[in-house]
């Protein structure tokens, strides 16, 4: 196992059984490198979604293997790989998923909280270190339903990175923004694999933000084509 990768496949096929037998994700190989930005495209169907679901170890019924950080994860325990999902993978979704009844700095503050390898004063410290880098420290103190669609978007960004992570994955992060706001998160993505030296594996449907990044991963009806 090369150590530069921090995210390889190897053949990975996935069946949905109900109510016919459906193949929808055939032989697929692919790796991401440590510090790599690379985005994954597709028409709607074609098994984007559903990878990322089994790269995220989310879902285990399927074949082939997947490493992480080095890690094989085919035959791990569901509690080993809750462990992964919490040390080694942040994740940014479309829909950001904060919490409304906790302020800004708390929704960041959870995950670290939840992992526990620090203590509640060193979480708050990172957190306000990371909403301070992403531009919306002054945020840190309303409920999260009191800022705007893009700051939201930050404040999922600034989770996703709480207990630094190896990979960023992100599920259509900009799929409700607009081109400004677009903006801002294409380049604070750029600056964690840069600076940072994070990986980000993205899925967009957003072709001007694929052609951006380091690498396109192409799929087509649930195989990888480019």
């Amino acid at each position: 196992m090369i150590r530069d990768h921090c995210l390889e496949v190897r053949n990975i096929n996935k069946h949905f059984h109900d109510p016919v037998d459906l193949h929808v994700l055939k032989d697929v190989n692919m790796r991401v490198d440590r510090g790599e930005f690379v985005s994954i495209t597709g028409k709607s169907g074609c098994g984007k979604s559903t990878l990322l679901y089994i790269l995220s170890t989310m879902d285990t019924d399927y074949t082939g293997e997947l490493h992480i950080d080095g890690e094989a994860t085919r035959n791990a325990s569901r509690a080993r790989l809750a462990r992964i999902r919490s040390e080694k993978i942040g994740f940014v979704f479309q829909f950001h998923y904060l919490l409304p009844e906790f302020t800004v700095l708390h929704n960041v503050m959870l995950p670290g909280l939840k992992l526990a390898l620090k203590s509640n004063e060193e979480v708050e410290q990172r957190a306000m270190e990371l909403l301070k880098e992403l531009g919306i420290a002054d945020q840190a103190l309303k409920k999260a339903n009191q800022v705007s669609g893009g700051q939201k978007q930050r404040v999922a960004i600034a989770r996703a990175l709480i207990n630094d992570p190896v990979i960023i994955m992100g599920d259509e992060p900009t799929g409700n923004l607009d081109s400004h706001n677009t903006e801002i998160v294409f380049d604070i993505f750029r600056r964690i694999a840069d600076q940072h030296k994070r990986s980000l594996l993205i899925v967009t449907h957003d072709p001007d933000f694929a052609k951006r990044t380091d690498r396109i991963i192409e799929m087509d009806d649930g195989r990888v084509v480019g």
